[in-house]
């Protein structure tokens, strides 16, 4: 299976990166296309065939997949259209591009993908939202095969795509903001910076495989560890006075 991607940027870059890490890819059969002599000069040192012309690209491969700004997908779309074909798949990555719209650029009735995944696929740990706008069971699953390969992947409809990318694609960026508050905090506790940064991503990780391992729900886990009178719950309720909780999910809702 050959795989062109178009446009490295963060977010493709970040992909062909976890592609590279990913036992599930053939680094020969991945090609990326790309205006920057930079982008491509680190690819192709990593056996990775790389190109600015982005029709080549996707005439040569398989399963096209496309990361471009918003308000450049129409123009990449009808740039490849003459090399795309019913028996490719497409898989467009641009928050809130709809698939009606892609399929009138293109011009073509061939399976479609509309995809979310984050920032962490270079780490083979994205949240990756799918969405089938056209294409077989067979489809679903070679593109659903490919993103499961570099994290967890989730099916859903078009109209949740904006809720899913608020959730875990600008999710991500919303924990951080938190790895960073706390690590601050840290260093008012009396650590250096690096300690308190490494403390705190620890404990997110611990709390992330313990409610992976567990099943339990978030409230359960922390009533594990909330003695009565104890430090954990005077924490919790001085955040909750302070709306931890409403800021979050005001947060995620700003984003939809």
């Amino acid at each position: 299976m050959k795989i062109a991607v178009i446009g490295a940027g963060a977010m493709g870059g970040a992909t062909v990166e976890g592609m590279i890490k990913a036992d599930y890819f053939d680094n020969k059969n991945i090609t990326v296309s790309d205006p920057s002599e930079a982008v491509l000069n680190k690819f192709s040192a990593q056996g990775i065939a790389v190109t600015t012309d982005n029709a080549k690209a996707a005439a040569d491969a398989d399963v096209v997949m496309v990361f471009v700004k918003p308000w450049l997908v129409e123009q990449v779309l009808k740039g490849i259209a003459p090399a795309l074909t019913a028996e490719k798949i497409l898989v467009v990555i641009a928050a809130g591009v709809p698939s009606a719209k892609i399929q009138e650029w293109i011009g073509i009735d061939m399976p479609l993908f509309l995809c979310i995944p984050n920032i962490a696929i270079a780490e083979l740990a994205s949240m990756t939202f799918l969405v089938a706008a056209a294409g077989e069971p067979a489809h679903t699953k070679t593109v659903k095969d490919i993103f499961d390969a570099m994290g967890s992947t989730l099916m859903t409809d078009e109209q949740h795509l904006a809720a899913g990318t608020t959730l875990a694609s600008c999710g991500i960026a919303y924990a951080m903001r938190y790895i960073r508050a706390a690590s601050e905090g840290g260093v008012e506790l009396g650590f250096k910076a690096d300690h308190a940064k490494e403390i705190v991503m620890q404990t997110l990780l611990g709390a992330v495989k313990l409610l992976q391992a567990s099943g339990m729900h978030p409230e359960a886990a922390i009533d594990l560890v909330t003695t009565p009178g104890g430090l954990t719950i005077k924490g919790l309720n001085e955040m909750e006075h302070a709306g931890f909780t409403s800021a979050v999910i005001r947060g995620l809702k700003a984003g939809v």
